[in-house]
């Protein structure tokens, strides 16, 4: 038997378990996925379930194939890959995974991209990922594939010879219209939070976001440069400075989020250009864009 373990996707919120196995499996006979079911073979979030169950973003599905019946590789819809070479691997990743193992629990990004590579060559190097987005954010998320890479990349992000930036919807209307926005962020490991201050104190790291408007109202669509990156640091210091990312009922404004009907994060990584200077001549001067779900 294989198992096969991937992530559910936002746009398969609400939809039927069969209906899905059979669109992201389409080459599997449909005996199998029965008899997959009957033998009580397919789990989600490690409970054995029916083809009837309706699913939900970010629960965890693995189901158990024959090795004959079996796809040779994680099905694409489990990874959205934006761009592979032989040294990395970009993903967009989907709101509701973790790229490492936390306490959401389930599947991690890294877990799908480790699969991606293993099903094409069982002894690869495991993709390691280069930096971290929040489980509830969307976007760009960049994976070594090999120990070289791996070097060279967490030394661009060291050094910042990148750009990062995310498209965000927030409460309110901002003024300035645009700033480079300055402040410390501090760690709370106890609540899993961070908060920002003002000024510096014990244990406060610098962080450094720069904004700009690009759609004025009650609400707000933003283009975000992240110049440092800080855990949670757009979310926490947008809501410091009175905006709140919609949809963020850790840092931002729960009312107005069920009155905006907002369900998810409105926060999406969908730029990302680097400079490793010669060392991987393919990503030099390229920029990386996708558009917002949202």
């Amino acid at each position: 038997m294989i198992l096969k373990t991937m992530a559910i996707p936002a746009e398969a919120e609400g939809r039927k378990l069969g209906n899905y196995l059979r669109q992201i499996l389409p080459n599997l006979p449909e005996s199998v996925i029965r008899k997959a079911f009957a033998s009580r073979d397919v789990k989600l979030d490690g409970l054995r379930v029916s083809a009837d169950t309706v699913l939900h973003t970010g629960q965890e599905l693995k189901i158990y194939l024959p090795d004959t019946a079996a796809p040779d590789a994680v099905p694409a819809a489990a990874l959205d890959i934006v761009y592979e070479d032989d040294s990395v691997l970009l993903i967009n990743k989907r709101a509701g995974i973790s790229v490492e193992k936390d306490n959401h629990g389930g599947i991690t990004l890294s877990d799908l991209c480790a699969s991606y590579i293993a099903a094409k060559d069982p002894a690869a190097f495991p993709p390691a990922a280069c930096h971290r987005l929040d489980n509830k954010t969307c976007g760009l998320c960049l994976f070594a594939k090999t120990p070289e890479a791996v070097e060279i990349l967490q030394d661009t992000f060291r050094r910042r010879t990148l750009e990062k930036y995310y498209i965000c919807l927030v409460r309110g209307i901002m003024k300035p219209p645009s700033a480079v926005c300055h402040a410390w962020l501090v760690k709370d490991p106890l609540h899993a939070e961070v908060r920002i201050t003002d000024r510096e104190i014990p244990g406060a790291r610098p962080i450094v976001t720069g904004y700009e408007t690009l759609e004025s109202g009650p609400v707000s669509r933003l283009r975000i440069h992240l110049i440092t990156g800080r855990t949670h640091q757009i979310r926490a210091h947008l809501a410091t400075l009175g905006h709140p990312v919609l949809g963020d009922d850790l840092y931002g404004d729960r009312d107005f989020n069920r009155r905006e009907k907002a369900r998810t994060l409105k926060l999406c990584a969908v730029s990302l250009k680097l400079d490793t200077e010669g060392r991987l001549p393919n990503l030099d001067g390229r920029e990386f864009s996708i558009d917002p779900p949202f």
